[in-house]
């Protein structure tokens, strides 16, 4: 659904005046200005004042805004359940019964001026396939438009987006590159890694070399390019048949960075069994082992699993005590027993917040084996097996 001139519905809340246009100027008053009694395209205004009529609008038909995420509503009665995401002018909704979504396609083109674009195969440069059990979203055309933009069409495909022999350090001694062509790569990799989780460390890596590149890096990325290129066909399968239970893994790499031996925390979560968040980041302190580097990032797992829980909420799905996955034992074992050890009496209080909630029940931090950790490849250069969990579109 697409709002047509969506912030010319804006009111506005303060006085806001502007000169007569160019080939309209008033013959009797050529130095008045114009008050503006609605919000116009350009103004600062417009966006916020549009959001709030449609808020206003939405509530007033018995639908609830989000207190998470503020452009999400929602209808919930009984069995009936319909949501609405706003971004801008676009509108994805979807609900049950029918009768319900067309309730809802009517009291919005009762007040604004609406088109209505079928049911969802695109948004913001993703692909969606709607099937009978399942959807699909890829991002094929963004990743066929880099291979394009940056000259790599017929370049030879590479199978992994990195040589697990090779880790990338600072290069003084190596040649210079263009560096806006280093950084335009980078961010459109990085706005690819929505969609592909398998690029996402060896796209981090990449992304902390952008004040200064050279040659070595500008080949990493272009080697990433070149096995986008070759799979430009890989997405993400989200299954109807599941539960909506959320359950995390979260894992990190001691020190691998040798710049500046600071860790990188990998983690991945999961609805059921459908992956719906993940990240690789350079951790923010140099940990002094294993054991600190785990249990940092299983703090980090944390706050995304009571972020998403927090949403999954408003959509009235509630959690018991959520699983978060660690491969370190040291690490579970500190959250588990609120006791100060001394090799750990140096970590930042911040990153003890995990202990609350194990002993609140909120969350359970429990083992698992490295060989099993899902989020590895988040923390590491994997080779070709682990693409096993993504499908061609």
């Amino acid at each position: 659904m697409d709002v047509k001139s969506a912030f010319l519905n804006g009111y506005l809340n303060e006085e806001v005046y502007v000169a007569q246009p160019k080939d309209f100027v008033d013959s009797e008053h050529p130095k008045h200005v114009y008050k503006l009694n609605k919000a116009l395209y350009g103004l600062k205004q417009a966006p916020r004042v549009w959001y709030e009529r449609l808020t206003v609008y939405l509530r007033g038909k018995g639908y609830s805004r989000g207190e998470i995420d503020k452009t999400l509503f929602i209808h919930r009665k009984s069995d009936q359940l319909l949501v609405a995401q706003i971004y801008v002018d676009d509108i994805i909704f979807g609900g049950f019964p029918h009768d319900l979504v067309n309730n809802f396609i009517n009291i919005m083109q009762s007040e604004f001026e609406m088109s209505m674009v079928g049911e969802l195969s695109c948004f913001l440069g993703f692909q969606i396939k709607q099937k009978n059990d399942d959807i699909i979203i890829s991002q094929k055309k963004y990743a066929k438009n880099m291979a394009k933009k940056f000259g790599l069409e017929q370049a030879r495909n590479k199978r992994t987006p990195a040589a697990t022999h090779v880790k990338l350090t600072r290069d003084n001694d190596g040649a210079e590159v263009d560096h806006k062509l280093y950084r335009s790569i980078v961010s459109n990799l990085l706005y690819l890694t929505a969609s592909r989780p398998d690029i996402a460390y060896a796209v981090g890596i990449c992304a902390r070399y952008q004040a200064d590149p050279r040659i070595s890096h500008l080949e990493a990325v272009k080697r990433i390019l070149k096995y986008v290129h070759g799979t430009n066909d890989f997405g993400m399968m989200y299954s109807y048949d599941t539960t909506p239970t959320l359950v995390g893994y979260c894992d990190a790499d001691w020190a691998g960075l040798a710049d500046d031996r600071k860790s990188t925390s990998g983690g991945c979560f999961f609805l059921g069994n459908n992956l719906i968040y993940w990240l690789s980041k350079k951790q923010n302190c140099v940990s002094l082992s294993t054991t600190e580097a785990e249990y940092i990032v299983a703090g980090s797992g944390c706050t995304q699993l009571i972020w998403m829980e927090n949403i999954l909420d408003e959509y009235g799905f509630d959690q018991h005590t959520i699983t978060l996955y660690s491969d370190n034992m040291s690490a579970i074992d500190i959250s588990k027993n609120p006791v100060q050890h001394s090799r750990i009496k140096h970590i930042d209080i911040r990153h003890h917040f995990i202990r609350e909630l194990v002993e609140d029940k909120v969350i359970r931090l429990d083992h698992i084996r490295s060989n099993l950790q899902l989020a590895d490849i988040f923390t590491n250069l994997w080779m070709r097996t682990h693409s096993n969990t993504y499908v061609l579109v």
